[in-house]
C-alpha cells in the first residue's frame, strides 16, 4: 500500500511541475510576444505620422498646381484676350461704359456675430 501511495506523490508532484513549466513558458511567451510589440509600435506610429503628413502635403500641392493652372489661365487671357483684359480693367477701377449698368453682388467675408436678447 505505501508503494502505491508513493506512485501517486511521485505522479502528483511530477504534474504539478509540469503544470508550472507550462504556466512558465507561457509566461516567457507572453513577455517575448510584449517585448517585440513594444519594439515595433513607436516605429509603426511614427510612419502613421508620416503618412499622414505626405498625405497632407499631397493636397497642398495639389491645391498649389489649381492655383497656379487658374492663375496661368488668367495671364494668358490678359495677354491675348482684350475684351476679357477690358473687363478686368473696368472692374477693378469701378468703370462702365455708357448704357452699361453694373450689379454687384457682394459675398458676406464674415458672418455677423448673432445678438444676444436682452434680459429683462
Amino acid at each position: 500500500m505505501e508503494h502505491g501511495y508513493a506512485d501517486f506523490r511521485a505522479r502528483r508532484e511530477a504534474t504539478v511541475w509540469q503544470r508550472l513549466n507550462r504556466i512558465l513558458l507561457v509566461l516567457l511567451i507572453i513577455a517575448v510576444w510584449l517585448v517585440i510589440v513594444s519594439l515595433f509600435v513607436p516605429p509603426y506610429k511614427k510612419l502613421m505620422q508620416s503618412r499622414t503628413e505626405i498625405d497632407n502635403l499631397q493636397q497642398q500641392v495639389n491645391e498649389q498646381h489649381t492655383l497656379l493652372a487658374r492663375q496661368t489661365r488668367e495671364v494668358s487671357l490678359l495677354k491675348t484676350d482684350v475684351s476679357y483684359l477690358e473687363t478686368i480693367a473696368r472692374d477693378r477701377l469701378d468703370l462702365m461704359k455708357e448704357g452699361e449698368t453694373i450689379f454687384r453682388l457682394e459675398t458676406a467675408r464674415a458672418k455677423a456675430k448673432p445678438v444676444a436678447p436682452t434680459r429683462k
